[in-house]
């Protein structure tokens, strides 16, 4: 199976909060969605409200009919995930294999590259919500891309198309850029969730309201000192913690 240029038949295992949102940014990029895994009834609704008409399929058929696969599942599946499919000689040479995963490469994915499949790890540096605010979140968000040397372009041009930033990460570098997402996903949400608590404590109406601007600035400081050649407030994702507790994106 060879990728065509430009456009791709795209299938997601995983339809929690990261997977549909990935699948329909690149099918507003003109690619097509093939189909969807989705195991809960909640991931059913959320399959069909960001991937209107897109059909639920087994793992096995998403995987033997799509040029491109993204596995959005959570980490602890995802290696006996590849290594089962691999088992019964289900991933097709020539075919793209991506996980989202932050702390794994493509190492994790090397049964699917045996079967001839090609491998990319490609994780999104935001908090997801599973719903359409996320899609204009993606604009101008970083992701992390692992990949072997010569199908890099590959995945830098599929961030390019679902309008994020590529940034390269060693695979030796995955665990190190997973600390780091999951110490800023962590710490934004204990002080957020602390305050507005402290706040709703002496009877304060809308403590999130009233603590967002000072979150938002503070950080804008703080990032400052960091980037001071590229900032951009709308990614403050420590400010979701305000409407969402779930952070783990995936199915349930």
């Amino acid at each position: 199976m060879t990728p065509r240029p430009g456009r791709l038949g795209i299938g997601i295992i995983g339809a929690g909060r990261v997977g549909p949102i990935l699948g329909a940014a690149l099918a507003g990029a003109g690619h097509a969605i093939v189909g969807i895994s989705a195991i809960s009834q909640s991931s059913r609704d959320r399959a069909e409200a960001i991937l209107p008409g897109a059909p639920i399929l087994t793992v096995p058929e998403i995987v033997e009919r799509s040029e491109l696969v993204i596995i959005a599942v959570p980490d602890a599946q995802l290696e006996s995930l590849v290594s089962g499919l691999a088992a019964t000689g289900t991933w097709q040479a020539g075919q793209l294999v991506l996980h989202t995963s932050a702390r794994y490469g493509t190492s994790v994915l090397a049964p699917a590259l045996a079967g001839g499949a090609i491998p990319l790890a490609i994780h999104p540096a935001m908090s997801f919500t599973g719903t359409s605010i996320d899609l204009a979140r993606l604009a101008d968000s970083y992701f992390a891309v692992t990949a072997p040397t010569p199908v890099l372009p590959i995945g830098q041009a599929l961030v390019v198309e679902m309008g994020g930033e590529p940034v390269i990460v060693a695979e030796a570098d995955r665990a190190a850029y997973a600390e780091a997402v999951d110490t800023a996903t962590a710490f934004s949400t204990s002080i957020v969730e602390q305050a507005t608590g402290l706040l709703a404590g002496i009877g304060i109406e809308h403590p999130g309201a009233v603590i967002a601007p000072l979150m938002r600035s503070a950080m804008e400081n703080a990032l400052a000192r960091t980037s001071p050649d590229r900032l951009d407030l709308s990614q403050l994702d420590a400010l979701d913690a305000l409407d969402t507790r779930d952070q783990d994106g995936f199915d349930e």
